[in-house]
Formats: C-alpha cells, structure tokens, sequence
C-alpha cells in the first residue's frame, strides 16, 4: 500500500511554485486568505479556513514551525496563571481546550500529572492552592487533584529539598511535541484542500488603493520573487510580526521575551512528574518534567535581543539559572554542565504597550509581568495576529476568520465562526504486528489517518519499526518525512518532524552514517548535496541547541 497523496512530496513544491508564479497576474487565481507564518497560530488558522471551504495559502519563511512552535515549553496548559489573577474566562477556555486536545489526539496531547511542593511559611501553601485547583479542576470537569503528607521523597519525586516540606499537591496538565502538533493541524488542512509552502517569505504588501489586495513572495531556494493576491491576508508571524506591518506603516507591538530550557538525561533526574516550584532568586515559577524519555528544565523568561533572523539560542546566565533552580529543588542531584545533552531556546511574541513610541512607564516593566493573552489588528485587509497560547490556537483562529469575514465576499456565515473543527479520535488498529498498543497510539496521535501508511512501509522493510537508539522514534517517522512532508533541509528532519537532535548526544551524530542513507535514498541527495547539509546541521546544533561553551569553542575553531 502506497499513500497516493503527492503533497509535501519531492517534486510538489517546485510544481506548485512554478504554477504561482506562471498564473500570478490572472485575476482567476486570486486566493480568499493568504496566511503567512507556518507556526501554530497560522497552521490553525489554514486547518479552520479550509475546513469551511475556503481556498487558502500558507507560506513559511523557513520551516514549519521553526520558531516559537518547535521551540515552546511543550505543555498544554489550562493557565493557573490566569485563574490566579482573576482571569477567569481566559482559563475556562483554556482549560477546555486542553480537555479537547486530549480526547482527540492522544500519542501526540497526553496528560502530563505535575507535582508543587509546599513548604512552610512558603507560597502557595496547600490549603488556597487546594481552593485554587477545585476551580481548574470544576472547569475541565475532573477531579485531579491530590494532597499528600507523606512519601513524598522516598516515592512521588525522589531526591526533591526536603527541609521545611509539609506536603505537595499533584495536578494534571497535559503534554506535547509541539512541532508534530503544527504538522498534525497543516496535514489536515492539506487534506481540505489549502496549499502550504515552506521557505516561502513574504517580502511586501500589495495594495489597491487602501486595501491590502495580496503579498510579493519570495522562494527562498531559488531567490525568485513573484505576487500573489488575496481577497485578505492573515499575518501569523509571531516575532515576526512587525517586521509585516511595518509595511504599512504601523509601529511595534510586540516585546519578544526568550525562554529557554536545558535536555539532561532522565537518568541523571529521574522524574515521573512535571515538579513546579519557585527560583530561590526571582520566585518565579520553573520546572522540571520527563519528555521523550529525556528530562527538560525550563524555563526563562528574558528580553531578547539576539538577531531576529536567525534561531535563539541560551546564553551562559539561563544556562546557571537553570542549573541552580535544579539544583536547589534537588540538593543531592548536583547538576553541572556536563550533564546537558542539548538546549533549546524559544522567543515568545508577547504583545506590549511599551513598544509603542509613547512610552507610558506604569506599564509591565519585567518579562514575567507582561500578559500573555493574543492581541489582533485589523490594517485594512491584513489581519495581524500574535501572542496567545499553543492550548488556544483553535479559539485565536476563529477569532482571526471573524476579522476576516467582512472582506470575504460572505463566504462565511455566522454559524461558521461559532465553532471549531475537531480531529476524529479514532484509535485504528494498525496493520502491524510488530508495534506495542502504546507505539500505536502514538503513530495515530502523530500523523492520524497516515498512519497506515507508516505501518504499511514498515511491514515492507521491518527494519524501519526499530526504534532509533533510546528515542521513541522509529525508523519509518524519518522515511516518512523525507517522502510526504516537505523535508528541504536535514535540520527539518532531525529537529522539527523528529527530535533526535535534541534527543540524542551531539545532535544525534553516531547515528548519521543511517541517516545519510535515508536521505540519499529518499530526498535524492547526493554525496554533495550530504556534505553541504551535513555541516549546515553542525553549525545550527552548535550555535542553537548546545552550550555556550561549546559555540564559542566552534568560533575560534577549537573544535568541528
């Protein structure tokens, strides 16, 4: 069995380009939304237009989800944050769709129970944490909360500071791999009929008269520019997003704040919970949870003023931090540089009234003081939106489709953006006998009705249902990939459709004598085109996702 689609695959993207720029002065083949920004925000904005029959386009500057929606917490999060200050409709929301995610795609959105100690004469202490929870709790309609007294290091979270702990609270959140998450939500809107490009950046704004009409496009292979016309353009380009309406002569709204974690071994902390606590510096709320069989620590939360063309990246102060808030939660683990395997940093577009020119100083000063909530902009035919959180995205792309109604020629009716599409939670059995219940959930939750087409490819060659060294990650998810998901360079393979960059040691380098052989034989590469992609990979795993340390020791060419 065979997957008869030919989207994403080797030869489609040149196809469809070619076809953009040969037709883009008919005026037949003006689109109803053109949305840029392959991210979580835009991905769910293309995923709902074309599920209400809208004919869309979606194009990517770099990679699906190459910025803040590979490089996120991971959590799907109903917002304690928010009930705590009072927001109380924003967590309802949250909180259901968090719910929603895990009913439909489980193996991809899988709870995730979490664990907050209290201490004494320390916040939050059980009883308005309790009081706080029974709320969280009555709006996902639930119960999963739960005090203990006793057990708590020698069974729950070993290791964990003992001195003063009077108890822990456990609660439940849920989990994800947030770039398979966007590839989940762009497939489905593949299935409904929208074309989504990546390495496809917009350029400019075009406009008849005052409305914005459509984009100049340029493909970011070839260096070709060429327009394409609209009847609205959504801008969903996160950090991005000024850099867009600038074009139009507006000013800055968003303040990007970096956060940024570090991969250890889940040997070297052993944790079966997500454990919430406070740095004994700032007080502010970090973590340390199991993700892909490895342990992550996050998360800062720092103004950023790295480039905004090229990935983040943790500086030297978040790798200390990090390390310290582990290392006082767990006194005995004795964390060092030495331990971490990888790092991954992410910019946050949170919008800000202090970017305006008028700077009013009562305004949040601190990153962590800043709200979170999205914010859209009407600029006459181009809707802008940004901020929000991955647990939303659905509800902001609703939002986004109601601001984009009027100028859709009422392609929409009012019933249509009052709800929300939904994944079909199906569990199929998958024709294989080689892969436990759990890999098959798994698979289904990743890739859903393709799924099949995975196994089938497995059964072809059961090598390819291995597991790839300790990851979950089999075989067949690379060839997959490499044959139906768009896969332009080797760091879209190994770093957003799989995770064995981070995963692994070195970016998973022992492994690439096998990896070299996938793509060669699947995306067509030869032993130059290998080489070329193989040092690009190097230098973004040294510069992006591995220590300070060892970038600098790259830079002066110390090491390779």
């Amino acid at each position: 069995m065979t997957n008869k689609s030919v989207i994403w695959s080797r030869s489609w993207r040149d196809t469809v380009l070619a076809k953009l720029k040969a037709e883009e002065k008919h005026a037949d083949t003006t689109w109803d939304l053109i949305i840029v920004g392959g991210g979580i925000t835009g991905a769910g904005v293309y995923r709902e237009a074309t599920n209400l029959g809208l004919k869309v386009l979606l194009v990517e500057q770099r990679d699906f989800a190459w910025g803040t929606s590979s490089r996120s917490s991971k959590m799907v999060h109903g917002g304690l944050r928010y009930l705590g200050s009072g927001q109380f409709s924003l967590a309802n929301d949250s909180v259901k769709e968090r719910q929603n995610l895990m009913n439909e795609l489980p193996g991809l959105v899988n709870p995730l129970p979490f664990i907050m100690g209290h201490y004494k004469g320390a916040f939050p202490g059980p009883w308005i944490f309790d009081k706080l929870l029974a709320i969280y709790d009555w709006m996902a309609g639930k119960k999963y909360r739960q005090y203990f007294s006793k057990g708590i290091r020698s069974f729950l979270v070993p290791g964990i500071k003992e001195s003063a702990l009077i108890g822990a609270t456990q609660f439940s959140d849920a989990v994800t791999d947030d770039a398979r998450l966007v590839m989940r939500v762009l497939h489905a809107g593949n299935q409904d009929g929208g074309t989504a490009l990546n390495y496809v950046r917009a350029i400019d704004t075009l406009k008849d008269q005052n409305k914005v009409s459509g984009l100049t496009l340029e493909d970011q292979r070839s260096g070709e520019k060429f327009d394409v016309f609209a009847r609205a353009v959504v801008n969903a380009t996160g950090t991005w997003t000024d850099h867009l309406r600038a074009t139009l002569g507006k000013d800055k709204v968003i303040r990007p704040l970096r956060g940024s974690h570090l991969v250890i071994p889940l040997w070297r902390l052993p944790c079966a919970f997500s454990i919430s606590f406070f740095h004994p510096q700032d007080k502010r709320p970090v973590f340390v949870f199991p993700w892909e069989g490895v342990c992550v620590i996050g998360t800062t939360d720092l103004d950023h003023s790295q480039s905004g063309n090229s990935e983040s990246a943790i500086d030297e102060q978040e790798v200390a931090y990090l390390l310290d808030a582990a290392n006082a939660q767990f006194p005995g683990a004795y964390l060092t540089e030495t331990d971490i395997r990888a790092t991954w940093s992410g910019v946050r577009p949170v919008v800000s009234k202090r970017q305006n020119k008028e700077l009013d100083t009562n305004l949040p000063n601190k990153p962590s003081d800043e709200k979170r909530e999205h914010a859209i902009w009407d600029d006459n035919g181009m809707i802008s939106v940004a901020g929000g959180k991955l647990t939303t995205y659905r509800l902001i792309a609703m939002h986004v489709l109601r601001m984009a109604a009027p100028y859709l020629s009422g392609k929409l009716e009012d019933s249509d953006l009052n709800r929300t599409s939904h994944f079909e939670n199906s569990i199929s059995d998958l024709p294989s006998t080689k892969l436990s219940s759990e890999a098959k959930k798994r698979l289904n939750g990743r890739y859903g009705s393709q799924a099949k087409y995975l196994c089938h490819l497995g059964n072809e060659n059961s090598k390819l249902l291995g597991k790839i060294s300790s990851t979950d990650t089999l075989w067949v998810e690379l060839v997959w990939a490499c044959q139906s998901e768009s896969v332009q360079h080797l760091d879209d393979l190994l770093l957003r459709r799989t995770r064995i960059g981070l995963l692994l040691e070195h970016g998973g380098l022992a492994l690439f004598n096998e990896v070299k052989g996938v793509c060669q034989a699947y995306l067509g590469w030869d032993d130059s085109i290998w080489k070329e992609e193989y040092e690009r990979y190097q230098d973004i795993v040294t510069h992006h996702y591995s220590l300070p340390s060892k970038r600098h020791l790259s830079d002066r060419g110390d090491i390779a």
